[in-house]
C-alpha cells in the first residue's frame, strides 16, 4: 500500500515592519508567491472573513506599508515581504473576503532615495552595496531589519551619487551591480538556528551560487511540464550606451556621452549586426558608460533563452535552491536525441496546494 503525502501547512505570520512584532496569523486561500535573482518577488492571497471577529483582526493586521508578511510552510520560512495593497470586497452572496499582494523586503528599497551625498572611493562593490543599504536604513524610520554581511568580491569601485539626483536606492543597487564584472544581489528570507525570522542583504560575485550538488530532473518523469523559448528580439552583438553631457561651459551645446561595444567575431561569423541601446542618467564618465555597455553585450550577445519547468513540489525542491544548479533531461519529439543540460535556478513561483490540485513549483533557469 502507498504511503499516504502528508500535506503540508502553509501559514502567514503579520508583523510590525520596523519592529517585526507579530500582529496576526490568519488563514489564506489562492495563495500563489514567487522569489528571483535580480528582480522582486511577490505573495498574493485571499483572507476569507466569514465572521466580525476575524474581520476585526485583519482590519488590525493588514496595514499597507508598514506591515511585514512572512509565510511559513510546516514551520519554515519560505518567503518574506512587504504588504504593498489590501482590498476588501464582498460577492453577490454577502461573503467578505480581503485580497492582499506583498512585494519581497528588497522592494522597499524602491520606496527609499539617497538622504545626503554619497561618495565612495576604490571601495569594494559589495561595500557599495552594503553602504546603500545601510544609508537607507539609517535614516529616521527606515530601519526594517535587513542585515549586512562582510564578504567582498574583490572589485574595487568609485560610486558618487548626489542628493539631488533623488535616485532610488534600489536603482542604485542596480546600476552597481550591472557593470562589467558587477555581481548579483537580493533579500534572503529564512530562520536562524535560535528560529529568529532572518532578512539578510545576499551578495554573490559574479553570480549568486549554492553549494548544493546538481538535482537532476526528468522529463517524462518528475519534470511536469516545461517551456524552452529563444528569443532574439532582445539579441544584439553591438551595444551603444548613453549619458549624460560632461560639458560645464553653457556658452556651448550639451550633447550627451556615449560610449560602445561590439563583437567582431559575430560579424565575422555570418551574424546580421543587431544593435541596441540604453540611457544611464547622471553617468558623465566615459569609462563608465564603456563599462556598462560591455556588460549589456555580454548578456544580450546570444538569443536568450528562459526555460520553464513545473514540477510537483517536495523536499528536493525549496526556495533555498536559487542559484542552485540543475541538470535537466528531456526526451521527446523536439529532443529526439536527447537534451542533457546544466540550468541555475534564478526565479522559483510556487502554487500551494488546493482541494483540486498538487503542491506545484514553477522553476525558472538560465544557462549554467
Amino acid at each position: 500500500m502507498a504511503r499516504a503525502v502528508a500535506t503540508p501547512v502553509y501559514r502567514a505570520v503579520f508583523c510590525d515592519l520596523r519592529t517585526d512584532r507579530v500582529l496576526d496569523v490568519l488563514p489564506l486561500t489562492e495563495a500563489r508567491f514567487d522569489d528571483y535573482i535580480g528582480k522582486p518577488g511577490s505573495l498574493s492571497a485571499t483572507v476569507p472573513l466569514p465572521d466580525p471577529a476575524l474581520a476585526a483582526r485583519a482590519r488590525e493586521a493588514l496595514r499597507p506599508g508598514r506591515t511585514a508578511v512572512w509565510l511559513e510552510r510546516d514551520g519554515d520560512v519560505w518567503w518574506g515581504g512587504v504588504l504593498w495593497t489590501c482590498t476588501p470586497a464582498t460577492d453577490e452572496q454577502g461573503r467578505m473576503t480581503v485580497q492582499f499582494q506583498a512585494g519581497t523586503f528588497d522592494s522597499y528599497l524602491d520606496h527609499r532615495i539617497l538622504s545626503a551625498d554619497v561618495v565612495l572611493l576604490r571601495a569594494d562593490q559589495f561595500d557599495i552595496a552594503r553602504a546603500l543599504v545601510a544609508h537607507a536604513q539609517e535614516q529616521d524610520g527606515g530601519d526594517i531589519g535587513i542585515s549586512l554581511g562582510a564578504e567582498t568580491s574583490g572589485v574595487r569601485r568609485d560610486f558618487t551619487s548626489g542628493y539631488t539626483a533623488l535616485a532610488r536606492v534600489r536603482e542604485l543597487l542596480d546600476k552597481v551591480a550591472r557593470l562589467a564584472d558587477g555581481f548579483e544581489w537580493r533579500v534572503h528570507c529564512y530562520r536562524d538556528g535560535q528560529g529568529r525570522r532572518v532578512k539578510r542583504l545576499q551578495l554573490g560575485h559574479p553570480k549568486i551560487e549554492s553549494s548544493r550538488a546538481d538535482i537532476v530532473l526528468d522529463h517524462p518523469g518528475s519534470v511536469l511540464s516545461y517551456s524552452l523559448p529563444t528569443d532574439a528580439t532582445v539579441q544584439a552583438n553591438v551595444w551603444v550606451a548613453r549619458g549624460e553631457s560632461a560639458n560645464t561651459d553653457q556658452a556651448r551645446d550639451s550633447l550627451p556621452l556615449t560610449a560602445a561595444a561590439s563583437e567582431p567575431a559575430d560579424l565575422a561569423g555570418g551574424w546580421p549586426r543587431l544593435e541596441r541601446t540604453s540611457d544611464h542618467s547622471g553617468v558623465t564618465d566615459v569609462a563608465t558608460l564603456r563599462s556598462l555597455a560591455e556588460a549589456e553585450l555580454a548578456r544580450q550577445r546570444r538569443p536568450e533563452i528562459i526555460p520553464e519547468l513545473t514540477v510537483v513540489l517536495g523536499d528536493r525542491i525549496t526556495p533555498a535552491l536559487l542559484g542552485a544548479r540543475i541538470r535537466l533531461r528531456i526526451h521527446d519529439l523536439w529532443h529526439q536525441e536527447g537534451l542533457d543540460a546544466r540550468y541555475r535556478i534564478v526565479g522559483l513561483a510556487v502554487n500551494p496546494p488546493q482541494r483540486t490540485r498538487p503542491e506545484t513549483a514553477t522553476l525558472y533557469l538560465e544557462g549554467a
